[in-house]
């Protein structure tokens, strides 16, 4: 299975430099590194990023170990949680992530 985070651009880069991802800095405040599924992507884009722009698209294999959590979020929808670093090497792909074209970001295919 593959879980996204969405980040800034320089956050990626300082990742690929360190050699692992700690989280944005809201990650950092929660204890977690938050991430979506393909069906949640659009949501949180549109929640949490809306009028960012420099953005980086983040496909990661879910299987992470038991520091990955399901846990309920929006709506009662269960959310993926890493409670730690995320390894760089777990990371499918990198992408950028479109700005918002008339209040609307367009998302790349994603994988199941």
């Amino acid at each position: 299975m593959t879980i996204y985070k969405i980040c800034g651009r320089a956050l990626w880069r300082a990742a690929q430099t360190d050699g692992q991802f700690r989280g944005t800095p809201d990650d950092i405040r929660d204890g977690f590194i938050h991430f979506s599924t393909g069906a949640q992507l659009a949501e949180t884009a549109a929640k949490h990023f809306a009028k960012q722009g420099d953005l980086i698209l983040l496909a990661v294999d879910a299987a992470l170990g038991p520091s990955l959590r399901w846990e309920p979020s929006r709506g009662g929808d269960l959310f993926p949680h890493l409670y730690g670093v995320l390894p760089l090497a777990a990371v499918r792909w990198a992408r950028a992530l479109p700005d918002e074209v008339g209040g609307r970001r367009p998302l790349p295919e994603l994988e199941p």
